[in-house]
């Protein structure tokens, strides 16, 4: 893997998703600590950023009210907008310490949505860059995660998803995202393959799987 043409793409690694306090980390919590994806992501930024890698954080914030969407939102929208998570300004919405942008870092402007190439200028910049491999890592494993890891593919990149470095709202919506949509879509792999590939040695695995 050539790390020149490699962008890491972090999804959401926010407060209300990552700690303790945050609106929706019980949600996630589960399948957070049956892979230890949190500390396996400091991990792969740590050795992504050595081996020169372009980092790109990819948060999701709202003014406070949601003026950005739709009055009536429904689905995972509507379940942002009734637990008040990601408004912009607050703890909640900040990306989680262990994992904060450094210099040389790109953070995303405009996710409103799922996908990240939808309301953002990721693909310019990757296309700017001359980026060809995208590797994706976060939140939700069969939602936002998914939804770029399908645009991502069809803009012609290759794909990677780091299968323990993403996290859902169940056990069971992780497990069927990774055996049954991850492969159609992009090349799945661990951490440790990841960093293998960078010659940052391996990453810890302290997961029961994935």
């Amino acid at each position: 893997m050539n790390p020149a043409t490699t962008a890491l793409v972090l999804i959401e690694f926010q407060n209300d998703f990552t700690s303790d306090g945050g609106t929706l980390h019980a949600a996630v919590a589960g399948v957070m600590e049956s892979t230890g994806m949190l500390d396996k992501a400091v991990q792969v930024v740590a050795v992504a950023r050595t081996a020169g890698v372009t980092v790109i954080h990819s948060p999701i914030t709202f003014q406070p009210g949601y003026y950005e969407i739709t009055d009536h939102p429904y689905g995972i929208l509507a379940g942002v907008v009734d637990s008040t998570s990601f408004v912009k300004g607050t703890w909640g919405a900040a990306i989680v310490d262990c994992l904060a942008p450094q210099a040389g870092d790109i953070v995303l402007e405009g996710k409103r949505g799922l996908d990240a190439f939808a309301s953002t200028n990721i693909d310019f910049i990757l296309r700017s860059k001359g980026i060809q491999t995208v590797v994706l890592a976060g939140f939700l494993t069969n939602c936002c995660v998914e939804s770029t890891m399908r645009s991502a593919y069809e803009r012609g990149y290759e794909v990677i998803t780091l299968a323990d470095v993403v996290a859902a709202t169940s056990a069971e919506e992780h497990a069927n995202a990774i055996k049954y949509d991850y492969p159609m879509f992009s090349k799945p792999m661990t951490a440790a393959d990841f960093t293998s590939t960078l010659g940052g040695g391996t990453v810890a695995d302290s997961s029961r799987g994935y």
